[in-house]
């Protein structure tokens, strides 16, 4: 579905990610685990290239080399993005950012219009698939964090995507709720063949859902396995001390704290 190759990034003299190849194949749910600091969002952001890597290649299959603007924007196109902070417009309904994942398949000055019925049963739809169909017409600020990542989780589908990437997508939300947003992320994924790369903390979450997990440490790949695989010997590596030390002394931000989408690339070397 998509591979890399020797891709690296840095952000002035911090090196974020060493060189790195790695593949992620159609339909597989691929869960990217470490510690803060490791290298997992950066990875995962090469991947539809919200960061440009410094070197190496990054190809998707179909297009091949993600270089130009217009296969760039093909590939981004079919990949849906879940985010932490849900990244949603707070004073619109839940149906209005659902059909955000629509506008890259129109011109810039559809955006100006109400969208064809067509493209709002699409909308409809991926509600009713996270179980939110009751809340379309409900403003966002007013949903609890978990019904709010369900509703990013239905933009990202209406992009009817081949490819799903999530950056700690239940980070902020509580056990219970993590659990029930994970479970409808796979059970979707695995329903429609979507390949998924999802960065995640919790190694029980990791366990249950991944049919591969990719562990970082200090930006290099230092597992790659089953879960079933996976040794107490790969989790200390992982989860060892020391391994903030990849973050610029200098961040303003604090380790689990990011700027905002979209952001400003000299920014960039906060994110983990």
């Amino acid at each position: 579905m998509i591979y890399l190759n020797k891709v690296s990034v840095t952000f002035g003299d911090v090196t974020a990610l060493h060189p790195t190849s790695t593949r992620v194949r159609e339909g597989e749910f691929v869960v990217l685990l470490g510690a803060s600091g490791a290298g997992k969002s950066t990875l995962l952001r090469c991947l539809n290239l919200l960061v440009a890597p410094a070197s190496g290649s990054i190809d998707a299959e179909g297009l091949g080399a993600l270089r130009d603007g217009r296969t760039l924007r093909m590939h981004r196109r079919r990949t849906g993005m879940i985010f932490q902070q849900h990244q949603l417009i707070a004073r619109q309904t839940a149906l209005q950012n659902v059909l955000l994942g629509r506008l890259a398949r129109h011109p810039a000055w559809r955006s100006l219009l109400p969208l064809p019925r067509a493209e709002q049963a699409i909308g409809l739809q991926s509600l009713e698939r996270v179980g939110l169909l009751h809340k379309a017409m409900c403003r966002v600020d007013q949903l609890s964090g978990g019904q709010q990542q369900r509703v990013g989780i239905a933009r990202a589908l209406t992009q009817q995507p081949r490819l799903m990437l999530a950056d700690e997508p239940v980070a902020s939300l509580d056990p219970a709720t993590a659990e029930m947003v994970m479970s409808l992320l796979h059970r979707i994924c695995k329903e429609d063949g979507i390949a998924a790369v999802v960065s995640l903390h919790q190694v029980d979450l990791a366990r249950r859902y991944a049919d591969r997990v990719v562990g970082l440490a200090h930006g290099r790949i230092v597992c790659d396995s089953a879960p079933a695989s996976l040794t107490e010997g790969d989790l200390a590596a992982l989860y060892a001390p020391g391994m903030h030390a990849a973050a610029p002394a200098s961040s303003a931000f604090t380790p689990g704290e990011r700027p905002g989408f979209p952001f400003d690339l000299a920014t960039a070397k906060v994110y983990r």
